[in-house]
């Protein structure tokens, strides 16, 4: 079921509910009104009786039927009947007798006015007294006009019911639809969109205010830019990756070509070989920095002391560069278990020798590189400083893509894949990575724990 003939059965069936209490609380008011008008007629009946016939000495029963006749409307199976003090009848207009209880004329005798039903009939019991003697006046009658008017009322509140929930119903689905519509068209929008599409954005109306609808197609934009972000560095990553993967492929295959097409001495096989040696180092290296990053996670954790760690990645430096890596500690806690982090030894010293590596790499060999570890308001800091060729403004925001390399590092032996490695491992141990830089003057990378 749609979610509008949802909203228009529930809206329908809310009014229906409402409609039908009201109606009944009408019904029952007016039933009870006419109730209590029948109740007052028997009794203006009753009293009437009493005076024409206690009233006036010796009136003969011919009178009052004809005063009856004349003056008031017989009521439909109408029972009028007097008794004295003793609970004898002395005045009977009817066909017939209707035998009444004496407990209820005895409650009649003690409350002086009672109400109460004799069959189809209802009746009043009424106490008189006057200079004859004490008497005991009944009237009863059925109420065929008050439930004529009561079926009358119902087939008139049935009838307007009916007509209501029609004309709910149509414009529960009209209202339904027009509040709908907004959904639909976002709907609409977005089904129009695919992979070849993704800079096309849903329109979020003229409306400043802030309604259900305009978040909702806020939301599909800003997860439609999520998207197009994600393709586009996945069609970066498929790029630079396959340029990667063929250029050492394409040597290789080159090098092993021109040895095999003609013998040569033993010296260029060797030259060749070690070539060819070089270049699948360079592809395994490239693929395992590739399922490393792909791969990471955090398996087994350690207690780390950071400021052991750094000697350690010093350690794991190349003998001839390693004079170059100055280690300095700054500002440190007494409490050595300030300095410790949990996580994975292996993983946190290989994004440490990355980004070392890096520093060395991208600048000069009589220059150093300056390692500096501080702990500041429950913050544990490492800064890795360089002064080498350092990376333009407009491409320091693409480093952290896999495979990005800007244009002044092509010269340097590289894959674009060690700076991204490290921030995934910096950040699956809850650090950050902050790299900054100046064309030509160095580059700063500041890791915070």
């Amino acid at each position: 079921m749609t979610i509008r003939n949802r909203l228009t059965w529930l809206f329908t069936g809310l009014v229906a509910v409402l409609l039908l209490a009201v109606m009944t609380t009408i019904y029952i008011l007016q039933a009870d009104y006419a109730h209590e008008e029948f109740h007052q007629r028997l009794r203006d009946r009753a009293e009437v009786t009493g005076y024409v016939f206690l009233e006036q000495d010796e009136l003969r029963a011919e009178a009052f039927r004809e005063f009856q006749r004349r003056y008031l409307r017989t009521l439909t199976g109408e029972v009028l009947q007097i008794y004295d003090s003793k609970l004898q009848p002395r005045f009977i207009e009817a066909d017939e007798r209707i035998q009444i209880p004496k407990s209820i004329l005895t409650r009649i005798v003690a409350e002086k006015l009672v109400y109460f039903d004799l069959g189809p009939r209802q009746a009043v019991g009424l106490f008189y007294r006057d200079n004859q003697g004490q008497f005991i006046i009944v009237a009863a009658a059925q109420n065929h006009s008050g439930a004529a008017r009561l079926e009358h009322l119902i087939m008139i509140l049935a009838g307007i019911f009916v007509v209501s929930l029609v004309v709910i119903y149509v414009a529960g689905r009209v209202f339904a639809g027009k509040a709908l519509a907004p959904i639909a068209a976002v709907n609409d929008q977005v089904d129009r969109i695919t992979t070849q599409d993704l800079h096309l954005r849903v329109n979020e109306g003229v409306s400043h205010e802030q309604d259900e609808i305009t978040r909702l197609a806020r939301t599909f934009n800003r997860m439609l830019e999520r998207l197009e972000d994600g393709f586009e560095t996945q069609r970066t990553f498929v790029s630079n990756a396959s340029h990667e993967l063929r250029t050492p492929l394409t040597a290789t295959i080159g090098e092993l070509q021109v040895l095999l097409n003609r013998d040569r001495d033993l010296a260029t096989y060797r030259e060749g070989l070690t070539s060819v040696l070089h270049e699948l180092q360079q592809l395994k290296l490239l693929i395992n920095n590739l399922l490393d990053l792909t791969q990471t996670n955090s398996g087994s954790t350690d207690d780390i002391r950071l400021d052991e760690l750094l000697w350690e990645v010093r350690e794991a430096i190349a003998p001839d560069q390693r004079h170059r890596v100055h280690i300095t500690l700054g500002a440190l806690p007494e409490e050595a278990d300030s300095l410790e982090i949990k996580g994975n030894r292996q993983l946190l010293s290989r994004a440490l020798v990355n980004l070392l590596d890096n520093a060395l790499k991208y600048s000069p060999e009589n220059q150093p590189v300056e390692v500096q570890f501080n702990y500041r308001h429950g913050q544990r800091q490492i800064r890795v400083q360089d002064h080498g060729i350092g990376i333009g403004e407009k491409e320091l925001p693409q480093i952290f893509q896999p495979f990005f390399r800007a244009d002044n590092a092509r010269a340097v032996t590289g894959h674009g894949v060690g700076l991204p490695l490290a921030r995934k491992i910096i950040q699956l141990h809850g650090g950050e990575l902050r790299i900054s830089s100046e064309l030509g003057a160095g580059t700063l990378a500041e890791v915070v724990f």
